[in-house]
């Protein structure tokens, strides 16, 4: 179960450590304006509005992959597979980011997919 809480609180923080790329890209676009960050942000192209991207859809799979932990957690169901599962969501978003940053969409479409599929995994083995 520490394992789970453990992979619980890294899936949570990767959204904040994706945030980094676009603070560096905010920087280098005239500084890092805190008054209106988002508008900023909006104005942002290249390698800023990918980084963007990627922060974005880090909390969009965050909300799948809570609702997994929380599943498995609550139904007591923790496997070893369940571990797996979940380390292949953590190493998949990892890789996932960085081929937003790289522009490598093929690979990261893939590498979404197999997030995406591990976390309804393990909401399915919950269940059985």
């Amino acid at each position: 179960m520490n394992t789970l809480i453990l992979l619980t609180f890294i899936g949570a923080l990767l959204p904040y450590i994706t945030k980094i790329p676009v603070i560096v890209a905010m920087h280098k676009s005239g500084g890092y304006d805190n008054c209106h960050p988002r508008q900023q942000q909006a104005q942002l192209t290249g390698f800023g509005a990918r980084a963007l991207a990627a922060h974005q859809n880090a909390f969009e799979a965050l909300i799948i992959f809570g609702i997994a932990m929380s599943t498995a957690m609550a139904t007591n169901t923790t496997s070893q597979e369940v571990v797996y599962l979940a380390i292949a969501h953590i190493v998949a978003r990892i890789f996932y980011s960085a081929m937003y940053y790289l522009n490598i969409n093929i690979v990261r479409s893939v590498l979404w997919a197999v997030a995406t599929v591990s976390s309804f995994s393990i909401i399915l083995l919950s269940m059985i």
